[in-house]
């Protein structure tokens, strides 16, 4: 038994954003990665039961006295994950609170506003339907953070469990009502802040794409809330995808045409654990991921009175729209490393009253501090009403920045190229950090380089006032990457 775990072992020297361990057979290749945004892998080789088991039992050990809450995003193969987890977790005296298919933020949500001890997410996120995985959160409802997923891999590398006779069984307590506690909570969360109704007003038409997962109920049934007609698109909750599932523009082709189809006033569109929001406005264009977070901060600081300054955090990828409307406002902006637990962690630092990521994340503490898409609609509903305005002319109206993303795979040291992309930059950065990656600041552009938390490979952005700039500086990233792969 203890074979089939050697690849688990957690190696010191490799750096705790990516924990990559490839698994070969004579077919095909499987990963399996282990990060700060919790365990995916490739289902086979990649995600055994024998797997699921373990750190199951592992965070059973390391979560003090409470029931514990489990939700997945619809992938089939979470049915047979949750039963393995279930089964583990009742095994080790663990009450469990079950959610069955439901968004992560709506797990974050019920085990931040309960008596949980720490919740499990079963989801890859935007991974394709190959992969699955876990996400695991502390009794606030939050990611573990560095220090505590180091704390959690010793339990699941060093086989400290326990398997007493004397352990009374834990019971399944079925969590029935988590639509409507999910679409409430964000309602009177930004009423609260606004003190504004969120369902008067316009009744928008909105097309819904929930790639048939975890969003297939919930997304409808908050538009309902807000006084919106809604056309679902890809809502059966079958947890089978009818396109790849990363919400991004090239993937979103069939929300476009039901958008123009429909006449509808909007579209849309949410990753497979619907924590990410991606809007195409009513001429069936995808305005871009990174205007989710600028949109709703704006949203909640034109209706928020107060003359209080206020704080807003972003991650290092996020595009500047956000910083240009944050300052507008007069509120003070702050960057984190990419990843949602490094974005909470500035927003609880700084007091932030909204937070996010420029993939399409929005975090409302007066919520609960997890990225939300339901969070995003909402404020977003909000802003098109009290501008009795379209999606594109609030969209056009933000200031004009220019974004050129690249990715490539990697299964290296990622120091080299860091120091390869610092000494090749000639120019003299305002700014140069090292805490996520490579990030230097240009003045008018700024340019980011890291490994994935989430896959096997380096993601490179360049943002500048020009188009021309930025794809210049993603062309040059490009060439340094494709030089250090070899």
């Amino acid at each position: 038994m203890h074979s089939l775990f050697l690849f688990l072992i957690y190696i010191e020297a490799v750096p705790l954003y990516l924990c990559l361990i490839k698994t070969f057979t004579s077919r095909k290749t499987m990963a399996f990665i282990r990060s700060i945004s919790g365990l995916r892998a490739t289902l086979g080789t990649g995600l055994q039961p024998e797997i699921i088991s373990r750190y199951a039992a592992a965070f059973a050990q390391y979560c003090p006295e409470g029931p514990i809450v489990i939700g997945r995003d619809g992938r089939p193969s979470g049915l047979w994950m949750e039963h393995i987890l279930i089964g583990t977790l009742q095994a080790c005296g663990r009450d469990i609170l079950l959610l069955g298919i439901a968004p992560t933020p709506t797990i974050q949500l019920q085990t931040e506003h309960s008596e949980a001890a720490g919740g499990i997410s079963i989801t890859a996120s935007h991974n394709p339907q190959e992969w699955n995985g876990l996400k695991f959160l502390g009794s606030d409802g939050v990611f573990l953070d560095e220090q505590q997923n180091r704390e959690f891999w010793h339990i699941v590398d060093n086989f400290p469990h326990d398997s007493s006779e004397n352990i009374i069984p834990g019971t399944i307590y079925t969590v029935d009502n988590a639509v409507e506690y999910h679409c409430n909570a964000v309602i009177s969360s930004i009423e609260s802040i606004t003190k504004q109704s969120c369902s008067l007003g316009k009744q928008y038409t909105v097309v819904v794409d929930a790639v048939n997962a975890s969003g297939s109920k919930f997304i409808p049934r908050l538009l309902e809330l807000l006084g919106c007609e809604v056309i679902p698109l890809f809502c059966d909750n079958s947890g089978m995808f009818p396109h790849i599932p990363e919400p991004i523009p090239q993937n979103l082709y069939q929300l476009s045409q039901a958008v123009l189809t429909h006449k509808a006033d909007f579209g849309i569109a949410i990753d497979p654990d619907a924590d990410r929001l991606v809007l195409i406005d009513e001429h069936g264009i995808a305005i871009g991921e990174e205007k989710t977070i600028a949109l709703s901060v704006k949203s909640l600081l034109s209706m928020i009175d107060t003359n209080e300054v206020q704080s807003v955090v972003v991650n290092l990828s996020t595009s500047r729209i956000t910083d240009i409307i944050s300052e507008e406002y007069k509120a003070k902006i702050f960057r984190s490393p990419v990843g949602e637990i490094n974005v909470v962690k500035a927003m609880k630092q700084h007091n932030a009253i909204i937070g996010g990521e420029g993939s399409g994340g929005v975090i409302l503490p007066s919520c609960h501090y997890g990225r939300d898409s339901l969070v995003g609609i909402a404020l977003i509903i909000a802003l098109l009403r009290c501008e009795h305005s379209t999606l594109s002319k609030i969209s056009d109206s933000l200031p004009k920045r220019y974004i050129a993303k690249g990715k490539s795979n990697w299964d290296r040291d990622p120091q080299l190229l860091y120091k390869r992309i610092a000494d090749t930059l000639g120019e003299h950065p305002h700014q140069i950090r090292y805490d996520d990656g490579i990030w230097m600041d240009f003045g008018l552009s700024w340019i980011h380089v890291r490994i994935s938390n989430t896959e096997p490979i380096v993601r490179f952005i360049a943002e500048s006032d020009s188009e021309k700039n930025a794809e210049d500086y993603r062309t040059l990233i490009e060439s340094i990457v494709m030089d250090s792969n070899t």
